[in-house]
């Protein structure tokens, strides 16, 4: 270090100059995958409404992954994030909602209210706030009211709705701090803003970005999430080995990183384990969602 070098500037340099991977990791994870050009097939060139906000839990992305306050790899193999769920939503929430281009009266739009707080230039220390209601989301609400509404008139906004109302929501702080480049601390805090107790479902969430499934070239071989001694452990071909270790004694559900085609398309599934899982297990109690020899390519501790 030089003398006139902070730690901050002391890390940039040892990336540059020496190629010790201080930036590897960081909020490369997309807010929003779904309703992209990134995922577009569509005939007629509509990205917005080829790959909708509803499909998104359901169906594997092919070219990148999204989710909240998250991180990955500079090259989007291992990905992690939060998922949450207030026992009022009908969706376990692990991505934005917003408009797209057809819903907005002013175009696509997120609705949603996040803050990206803090972070260091090599993403060394990051700081993200969610607001999450405590009542449940106003999806249809929101798309309805804007679709009706004119380019002259203002947007109907989140906070228009009356979620908020008595303050009752959750602010959900996610914190990252890097020990080296290969190894991340994690602390989430919660504040219950509102005037009375509610109850909060938090999921930390791992998985692997499904770079097997496509039949593009040769077949390329598929990573594996499994439960190894109370935490999960993550192995990658590319990756060095990875674990997740949370505090407690939480409990771990694995699944695949797979489209639920029955859901989506009415077809049978290859396999029963598929992507929105944990939404299943959580929010409509399912329990064969899950997969019992605790191994996937999605997990997350509950």
């Amino acid at each position: 270090m030089r003398p006139q070098d902070t730690p901050v500037q002391n890390r940039l340099n040892e990336a540059r100059e020496v190629g010790i991977p201080w930036k590897k990791w960081g909020p490369y994870l997309s807010e929003r995958q779904w309703g992209t050009v990134r995922e577009d097939y569509s005939t007629d060139g509509n990205a917005w409404d080829y790959f909708s906000h509803d499909q998104a839990r359901s169906r594997a992305y092919s070219w990148g992954e999204d989710g909240l306050g998250g991180i990955s790899d500079d090259k989007q193999r291992l990905c992690f994030a939060l998922a949450f769920w207030n026992e009022r939503d009908p969706i376990l929430k692990e991505r934005l909602f917003g408009l797209t281009n057809s819903e907005g009266n002013h175009g696509e739009d997120v609705k949603e209210y996040y803050f990206y707080l803090d972070s260091d230039p090599t993403h060394s220390y990051m700081k993200y706030l969610y607001k999450y209601p405590q009542r449940e989301f106003p999806y249809r609400d929101l798309v309805e009211t804007n679709r009706a509404r004119s380019r002259q008139e203002f947007e109907y906004e989140l906070i228009d709705t009356g979620i908020f109302d008595d303050d009752r929501y959750f602010d959900i702080f996610l914190e990252y701090a890097k020990a080296d480049p290969e190894d991340i601390l994690i602390r989430v805090t919660v504040h219950n803003r509102g005037p009375e107790g509610a109850r909060l479902h938090l999921l930390p969430t791992l998985w692997f970005r499904n770079t097997w499934s496509w039949g593009r070239g040769k077949p390329m071989p598929k990573p594996e999430l499994r439960e190894s001694g109370g935490a999960i452990r993550a192995s990658h071909s590319d990756l060095c080995e990875y674990t997740l270790y949370c505090d407690g004694a939480p409990e771990l559900l694995f699944t695949e990183n797979e489209s639920n085609v029955e859901r989506l398309w009415g077809q049978p599934n290859p396999s029963p384990w598929v992507k929105d899982a944990f939404h299943q297990y959580v929010v409509s109690g399912n329990a064969a969602a899950i997969n019992p020899a605790k191994t996937g390519t999605k997990a997350a501790a509950r």
